[in-house]
């Protein structure tokens, strides 16, 4: 009996726990997700400061000033930003100041240098400004108390740049979880070695751990593992250290003395072994080993098999890893371009060229499980639903587009 692709993502969700979120730095947060409220402390910006370069005065002063008669007015110093002095303005005269600069007392504008001959001891002003004008308010952005960012959210540049403006030095957040992808056959070499009849190069952990980096999770490819489950077990233990989720290729699938990782893992934690009902990945493995109860993937060794099962199963997993995941909504939708067939009672997932404009997509020539060419050729798969076995081009289809 087969699983269905929802049981099975289903069990996988209901067994993973989020990480404990801990305090990160700055620097260690990006794609963490934060694990409480973030609120200001403080004001932003915290004090009155200039939002250009120019000239501190008082409105009123420079209120009748044109290009024909400007308001001719003495400067009686200069602001930098960064100056920590106080500094107070004398009504009818002029501070020049920098942008970020503090507003001194008495001031209530700034006037653009673009207004001005730029003078340094005395400026004529050409064009009268309004009070409040190119002055940023102190809490302008955000006041004591608000709240900056909420629980749940995944930190991108911006958040990280927001907090550091709000003076936090760290954030209490999930990591992003460490991957390690672990990959076994005995007919496998590094790519760039020489090949000798029989061997392949290995393929699907450089793939595979390339994937969890597109998904923001820092991740390794562990060296390639011989066929027997003694090799197997001892990599899995070695790579349990520093990794909050393993996945395997390969070993899963062929029966007997060669399912080298279910007999490895038969041992160890509470891995189990299912098929379910899709094309490409029929054969699936999923479980926790470890002290950590460390979620594992035990993926088939077919490339296109591995990467569609990264895609529907892995991702969400490292999403909930973080306590971040959402269930998708409906996929995309297209005409499909030309016919496509699938097994029954299976649901496929067959390589296309999605074309957004047209509402277009096209299966792609090559549909075998081992066919990574025609996966790199695709950037999305069409779905084709277990009861059907036949499509007609013009039909409209769902599509999940690829990363």
């Amino acid at each position: 009996m087969m699983d269905s692709v929802e049981k099975y993502l289903a069990d996988i969700l209901a067994t993973i726990r989020p990480l404990p979120a801990r305090e990160l730095a700055l620097a260690d947060a990006l794609g963490a997700v934060l694990a409480a409220d973030v609120t200001a402390g403080h004001p932003l910006p915290p004090f009155d400061n200039s939002a250009m370069d120019g000239y501190a005065v008082l409105a009123a002063d420079v209120a009748a000033a044109t290009g024909e008669q400007p308001v001719v007015l003495p400067v009686r110093g200069e602001i930098a930003a960064g100056d920590t002095g106080r500094y107070s303005l004398v009504p009818g005269s002029v501070l020049k100041i920098m942008t970020g600069a503090a507003i001194p007392a008495g001031a209530d504008a700034v006037v653009p240098v673009e207004f001005t001959d730029s003078g340094a001891a005395q400026v004529a002003i050409r064009q009268p400004v309004d009070p409040g004008n190119a002055v940023r308010l102190t809490g302008g952005d955000a006041q004591p108390g608000d709240v900056l960012l909420t629980a749940g959210t995944r930190l991108g540049a911006v958040h990280l740049g927001l907090l550091a403006a709000a003076g936090h030095g760290t954030v209490l957040a999930r990591p992003r979880p460490r991957v390690t992808v672990i990959s076994t056959g005995d007919e496998l070499v590094e790519p760039g070695s020489g090949l000798v009849p029989g061997q392949i190069w290995e393929s699907n952990a450089t793939m595979l751990a390339a994937a969890a980096r597109e998904a923001g999770c820092p991740a390794r490819r562990y060296p390639i593992v011989r066929d027997t489950a003694s090799a197997v077990l001892a990599a899995v233990q070695d790579a349990l250290d520093g990794a909050d989720l393993l996945i395997t290729s390969g070993g899963v699938s062929m029966g007997g003395e060669h399912d080298v990782v279910k007999a490895a893992l038969a041992t160890l934690g509470t891995v189990g072994f299912r098929k379910v009902a899709m094309q490409p990945g029929m054969p699936q493995g999923f479980g926790t080993v470890g002290p950590a109860s460390t979620p594992i993937f035990t993926l088939p060794g077919n490339p296109v098999s591995a990467y569609v099962s990264f895609c529907l199963f892995v991702r969400p997993a490292l999403d909930a890893l973080q306590d971040s995941y959402r269930e998708r909504g409906k996929p995309s939708q297209a005409v499909l371009a030309g016919p496509a067939r699938s097994p029954a009672a299976k649901r496929s997932y067959l390589r296309g060229i999605l074309d957004d404009a047209a509402g277009l997509v096209t299966p792609v020539s090559g549909q075998a499980s081992h066919q990574l060419a025609s996966l790199a050729r695709a950037n999305a798969l069409i779905i084709v639903p277990e009861q059907v076995t036949s499509l007609a081009g013009g039909e409209t289809v769902d599509v999940l587009e690829l990363p």
